[in-house]
This record gives structure tokens, sequence and C-alpha cells, in this order.
């Protein structure tokens, strides 16, 4: 029964944000940010909240990006759903297998892929930014990229992370801000300096990417 009750959820979520997804309107504003690590050859570390799942799978698919996810039963199934998009999964977090699955994340980026990092996750506080992809990029010269996904038209599960799910053919906003590098050879205090930089600007593109539609629908 677990393992069918596993393939059952997997398939449930894979169709969802397969349809879902294709009914979007899409809304993209930073794409030069995006471009522009590209053309410098960088690869690079997305970092967004753990809610955005759903239309984060969607918007960036079929790129290889190596997502981290949980070592839990929440874990496989995203690990399941994300590879069909096109993405590979390493597996572990800040509670369990952490480390392990930062120094694989490391090797990803030397092998040219890029990683991607639900920065609150697995179970939060919500919205407090953990440290891994700053860690990361110190010792690779990655380039942080922060991005938020905001859904004109949503369900919010009562869930820690409050889970998103966009409502069918509503407008979704993708915000990619500048990217964030960190040095080589950085002191304790620059990579404090570089966390809470991350912190702002994943708070900030939240902000105004939720208030982007409260202002539309006054």
């Amino acid at each position: 029964m677990p393992a069918l009750r596993l393939w059952l959820v997997s398939q449930a979520g894979y169709w969802a944000i397969r349809i879902l997804g294709r009914s979007l309107r899409w809304e993209v504003e930073g794409w030069d940010n995006h471009r522009s690590i590209s053309a410098e050859g960088k690869r690079l570390i997305y970092t967004f909240w753990h809610g955005s799942i759903f239309m984060a799978t969607y918007f960036w698919r079929n790129r290889g990006i190596v997502v981290m996810t949980s070592q839990n039963r929440d874990g496989e199934y995203i690990a399941r759903v994300i590879r069909r998009f096109g993405y590979g999964a390493a597996r572990g977090s800040s509670s369990r297998g952490g480390r392990r699955a930062l120094v694989e994340m490391m090797r990803e980026l030397e092998a040219e892929r890029d990683v991607a990092f639900t920065i609150d996750g697995p179970r939060g506080p919500r919205y407090v930014a953990k440290p891994g992809a700053v860690w990361i990029a110190a010792r690779t010269g990655s380039a942080i990229l922060p991005f938020h996904i905001s859904a004109e038209r949503r369900w919010e599960l009562r869930s820690w992370d409050r889970f998103q799910i966009p409502k069918p053919f509503s407008r979704a906003r993708v915000l990619i801000a500048p990217p964030i590098s960190v040095p080589a050879a950085a002191s304790e205090a620059e990579i404090e300096a570089a966390q809470a930089r991350l912190q702002r600007v994943l708070d900030d593109m939240r902000e105004r990417g939720d208030g982007h539609w409260r202002a539309r629908a006054r």
C-alpha cells in the first residue's frame, strides 16, 4: 500500500502541475538578471520559498536543475514529481543529511549543472532563509539567483509553508532578482552580509509580487 500511495500521489502531483501550469498566463520581470549570469558562464544557485514549489516546478522545467529535497516522505513525493519535469534531486535537508546533500550540490555545480534551494525548507520557519545557498556560493563561485512567483488567484493549503496552488487560467508573476555573488575567500562578516541581503531580496520580491495583485484588485 505505501508504494501504491507514493505512485498515486506522485502521478496526481505531476498531472496537476502540468495541466494547471499550461493554463497560466505568465508575466516575467527580471529576465535580464538571468541572462547576465548565463552570459558570464557562471552556474546558478536558484533560491525561492518552499510554498512556491508548484509554480516554480513548471516555470523552470527541462533545464536540468538539481533541487535539494528532504529525505522524508514529502521529499520523496517531490523528488518523483520534479524528475518528470527534467530536474535532478539531491536528497537531504538542513535537518537530515544536510552536509552530504550540500556536497552533492557542489559536485553538480562543478559538473556544470545549476542547482536550486527551497530556501526555508523543509519545515521552516516560513520565509526565513537558511544558509546553504550562501555557503555553496562562497565555495564554488556560483551566483545566487533569488526569484519569487506569485499567482493572481490561488489556493493556499494549511501547511507550515502555506503551499500555493494557482487556480486555472490565473496570471502568474515571476520576479527574478539581480544575482548575489559571494567572494571565494569571504570572511564570516561577508558571508553574514550576503545572507542578510538574500533574506531582504526574497522578502522584497514576495511583498512586491503579492502586492502587485492586491493593487490590481482595488
